[in-house]
């Protein structure tokens, strides 16, 4: 760890339109929070300031220039500040280039200082899509973004939920495109990398278990015949490599046999697949982690929330939980 005690980690402010600013003082109000980590926030300390008054919450906000400055104690928000809202023209609650701008900015500091050593991990709020897109991304949303700042073509998400690991075969493409994909070459290549990430940060010998396409996994060919033509065969030839893995597994009862703690690990086979079953069990307890960069990165599962910006409303629980993870895995990480 950085300090050579509790790993400082890096918190982006997200959409400073969004929730993000709201979430991220809630969070460090909480002196749970500090008791794992020396949490740093990167962001316009201006919102912060106007975010605290406009919700009545008593916080002490302090702009820092380097982590050494940092005093990291509950109810004070240590700030490296990229000043760069221009509050006279700025709305709160609507996606706008100065705000996709700002999260872009944020983001890229972020990494700039986890690859120069300077934070641990880091824990992201919130950005949105058609913000950065307006602001001139090229990326459709964070991992993507972060994958090209590290140097990494293609990040592993993995959803953490109450202990069980979610991983996406397909992700951000529509679900005609996802049936598609499913061929037995990207299984064999999604769980490899899946075993290879999940032994980085400590889990020895994962038992992976591939959810179905089709329901009650096909039926034996009779309700679609990806199973048997893609699925089953990828299953057998990563067997014959050494991993273990079961699988197509009814897609109605994978996850909650995970939960059970039958696997360690699934693959789900496309976005709202892994996504429904995770935010059904527990919304603002999953925390959407990306693998395969030089660092840990967690974060919120939710979006920016521009239609209750400003009411006080948002839970900050979800943050609380990307931070702890954060930490958490950071320090597995550190001590594989």
């Amino acid at each position: 760890m950085t300090n050579g005690k509790k790993p400082v980690i890096g918190i982006t402010m997200g959409d400073p339109a969004g929730i993000g600013p709201e979430i991220t003082l809630k969070a460090l109000l909480k002196p749970e929070t500090f008791e794992f980590c020396k949490p740093i926030v990167i962001g316009d300390l201006r919102i912060l300031e106007r975010t605290a008054k406009k919700l009545d919450l008593e916080v002490s906000i302090c702009r820092i220039h380097s982590i050494s400055e940092a005093c990291c104690k509950a109810g004070a928000v240590d700030v490296i500040d990229l000043e760069n809202i221009d509050l006279s023209s700025f709305e709160f609650g609507k996606a706008s280039v100065q705000g996709g701008k700002a999260s872009i900015e944020y983001i890229k500091r972020a990494v700039s200082l986890a690859l120069h050593g300077h934070i641990d991990a880091v824990a992201t709020c919130p950005i949105n899509k058609q913000a950065i897109r307006m602001a001139g991304s090229q990326h459709i949303g964070h991992t993507e973004m972060l994958g090209a700042l590290c140097g990494v073509k293609d990040p592993l998400v993995m959803f953490w939920v109450r202990g069980v690991k979610i991983f996406f075969l397909t992700r951000h493409i529509p679900l005609a495109e996802a049936i598609r994909a499913v061929k037995k070459k990207r299984i064999v290549e999604a769980v490899t990398r899946i075993v290879s990430e999940m032994r980085r940060i400590g889990f020895e010998d994962p038992l992976i278990a591939v959810a179905s396409l089709n329901p009650h996994a096909s039926d034996g060919g009779l309700i679609g015949n990806e199973e048997e033509k893609e699925i089953i065969p990828a299953v057998e030839e990563l067997k014959s490599r050494g991993f273990r893995v079961v699988g197509p597994v009814p897609a109605d009862s994978v996850f909650h046999q995970a939960f059970e703690g039958r696997y360690d690990a699934i693959l789900s086979l496309y976005h709202d697949q892994g996504h429904i079953a995770a935010k059904t069990v527990d919304f603002y307890g999953t925390v959407s982690v990306t693998l395969g960069l030089p660092f840990i990165r967690t974060s919120v599962d939710h979006g920016t929330a521009y239609d209750i910006v400003g009411k006080g409303i948002a839970n900050s629980k979800s943050l609380e939980k990307a931070i702890e993870l954060a930490a958490y895995l950071h320090s597995r990480l550190q001590s594989y």
